[in-house]
């Protein structure tokens, strides 16, 4: 066949092709690319077969060969470009759909994909231009007003995303994934009731949408709103275990899912949404002689419950064996504890403006060996950095209390309460224990002179103050029920609650009064500077933890305001840390075993004020002299896991669980 015989038949086979004669066409571009394997036009047809076909892995590999040759045309660009985009190739669809773009001059689908290969690279002020571009051309476009949205969401523009979401309502209503996300945006704004109502939205028009559930459950559970909440909780793991896109990992751990479920919930998540990168290897061969460069991760640098906790841990690493990298990805703050931070750190790089890849490759570039995440799966949280391996050694730490379910993610460190080792299979990582409590607590908060009077703060003047200042959405009605009896059993007694959002509180007043009990004995602390926050914790009696998801800054701040914490030791991180914490601090006669058993100590607490008396003055005693406020003992201990860590690495051996002999010397 010469050369004028396959341009006749590549003519035939397109002509065939778009009169929808596939297997025709089929038939003349097979003789043609055995004979001119790398003919662009015939490669590109045979793409388009494959794809129409559902062949995706041989349409990618045809218009690979098609846009290999000189005269490739924009369309197989294009189409390469599409592929590469809906496998969350973005580097490879950026560079081949700015290609199209450059042979074929502007055309909105090659804009809007661009900008939505863009924004998944976390380009997102670039995307906007884009967009802007591509709603020149096609303004009605839903998918374009929604991937704005989405892009300025990226950008933690949530008001702002929300007339973009009102614009692709406006052209598609019945689109659940924009009231899903719009929900999102509106309870970043902390719109929750709103944000409720566009969860509903959503679940009315396509209640299986990935992750639509879990979002609409914890909407309900931050406005305390409980119809229909014990349904929900008896088929969530079962459902989670099927494999289903319930729910993003995070609202999970305040409900009363095993470890397996969470771990189930979390692998599923990671994997549709931050999957491992393919990275090339590390550069040198690393020595246990070096110092060990750690690399600190976080949206929190700023004055936030984890910088409290840390900041003195930065500030006492031994630098002659560490050294201490801080990378901030969050909003820029100038804020007093923004400026300790950047102090404490041997050097500190706000990387709010790179994408995943790019503030991986700093990581890289600055020979940081063990990579510190401090979000794991919450707000603003990172964690495609780490699936581009920002180290060769990757640790979860604090910020999550429950497994991130990634293969990249080496270690979690923990202590053997929050994850006994017969609970490990719960948790994708290697466990690197601490010997006393995994909460690092800096021994240097300040409590405000200020002494609150009762009347101030909302409280009657007399009567025993139960108090529980965690986030509303880990009330549930089990706790709530035990709180209630209480209130009922100890007369003048109230409940001190802090004050999330209007509703909340509105809907535990309902709730105390649909059991027997006058709302007005819930009181509702508003939020309030942090030192002003502890000292109002002397005009409670006794803290009542929540049972899924604990006190944990929270219950740190009631223990070092010299306020004692009941808790309940539950079956997963989350519901386990109140108990490490009052273990560090010798109370573990505070950590009852059962519902029972804690509602049992509570009342007895309430009822003998000599016995209450006693505990608070051996807190007092102990908060010093106990691990839990010690941190430099702290810092020894992490900096031992960080060594063991390192040295497995450099002896060619795999993650393994790590164990340290206790510090104690109480």
């Amino acid at each position: 066949m010469d050369s004028r015989e396959v341009h006749r038949q590549v003519i035939l086979a397109e002509q065939a092709f778009r009169s929808g004669d596939e297997q025709l066409a089929e038939s003349l571009l097979h003789p043609v690319v055995a004979v001119d394997p790398g003919n662009s036009k015939a490669n590109e047809l045979l793409a388009y077969i494959a794809g129409n076909r559902g062949q995706l892995d041989l349409a990618l590999e045809r218009y690979k060969t098609a846009t290999a040759s000189p005269d490739a045309s924009a369309e197989a660009f294009y189409y390469l470009g599409t592929i590469y985009l809906g496998r969350k190739l973005y580097p490879q669809a950026i560079a081949v759909l700015e290609r199209a773009l450059e042979i074929a001059g502007d055309f909105f689908e090659g804009l809007h994909d661009f900008g939505a290969a863009l924004a998944g690279e976390g380009e997102y002020e670039r995307a906007l231009r884009v967009f802007e571009k591509a709603r020149a051309m096609n303004p009605g476009s839903y998918e374009l007003h929604y991937n704005v949205a989405k892009t300025l969401d990226g950008l933690k523009r949530h008001a702002d995303a929300l007339g973009c979401y009102e614009r692709a309502l406006a052209i598609n209503p019945g689109s659940a994934e924009a009231w899903a996300d719009r929900a999102a945006a509106l309870s970043d704004l902390r719109r929750y009731d709103e944000a409720l109502a566009s969860c509903n939205k959503a679940v009315g028009i396509k209640a299986d949408s990935d992750y639509l559930y879990g979002g609409w459950l914890h909407m309900k559970m931050l406005l305390c709103d409980w119809s229909g909440l014990e349904e929900a909780f008896g088929s969530l793991g079962s459902r989670i275990m099927a494999g289903r896109k319930l729910s993003s990992p995070f609202p999970m751990l305040a409900t009363p899912v095993s470890p397996a479920a969470q771990r189930k919930c979390a692998e599923v998540y990671v994997e549709d949404k931050f999957p491992a990168r393919a990275v090339p290897a590390f550069d040198r061969a690393p020595s246990a002689r070096d110092r060990i460069r750690i690399g600190y991760f976080s949206a929190d640098f700023r004055n936030h419950a984890t910088s409290y906790l840390m900041a003195e841990l930065f500030e006492k690493h031994d630098r002659s064996k560490f050294e201490v990298i801080g990378f901030s990805f969050g909003p820029h703050a100038a804020d007093g504890m923004r400026r300790r931070l950047e102090s404490g750190f041997d050097g500190f790089h706000d990387v709010r403006d790179r994408t995943d890849r790019q503030i991986a490759e700093l990581s890289r570039t600055l020979g940081i060996h063990i990579a510190v995440d401090l979000k794991g799966l919450t707000d603003d949280a990172r964690p495609g950095v780490f699936a581009f391996r920002a180290a060769p050694v990757q640790a979860g730490y604090l910020g999550y209390p429950g497994t991130m379910g990634a293969s990249y993610i080496d270690y979690m460190i923990a202590d053997p309460v929050v994850i006994p080792p017969e609970r490990r299979a719960g948790y994708s990582e290697k466990i690197a224990y601490l010997p006393d409590s995994y909460q690092v607590n800096g021994s240097g908060r300040k409590t405000s002179d200020r002494t609150f009077t009762r009347a101030e703060l909302g409280l009657p003047p007399a009567g025993f103050v139960f108090a529980c200042f965690n986030n509303n959405y880990k009330i549930t009605p089990e706790v709530f029920d035990i709180w209630m009896r209480l209130l009922s059993s100890v007369p003048g007694s109230v409940l001190w609650l802090f004050e999330g959002n209007r509703t909340a509180s509105l809907n535990l007043r309902k709730e105390a009064g649909s059991r027997g009990v006058r709302p007005d004995r819930l009181v509702f602390a508003p939020r309030m500077d942090l030192g002003d926050h502890l000292a109002r914790h002397r005009a409670a009696d006794l803290f009542l933890d929540t049972f899924h998801y604990n006190a944990h800054t929270t219950a740190s701040d009631a223990l070092w305001a010299g306020l004692p914490v009941l808790t309940c030791l539950g079956e997963t991180f989350a519901g386990r840390v109140a108990a490490s914490l009052l273990n560090a601090v010798g109370l573990p006669d505070l950590v009852s075993r059962s519902a029972a058993q804690y509602e049992t100590l509570a009342l007895d607490l309430a009822g003998h004020p000599e016995k209450l008396a006693a505990l608070k003055a051996r807190l007092a005693q102990n908060k010093l002299a106990y691990p839990l406020f010690d941190t430099a003992r702290f810092a020894g201990n992490i900096e031992a896991l960080y060594s063991k860590m390192w040295q497995r690495h450099c002896a060619g051996l795999a993650p393994e669980h790590i164990e340290l002999p206790s510090s104690r010397t109480d």
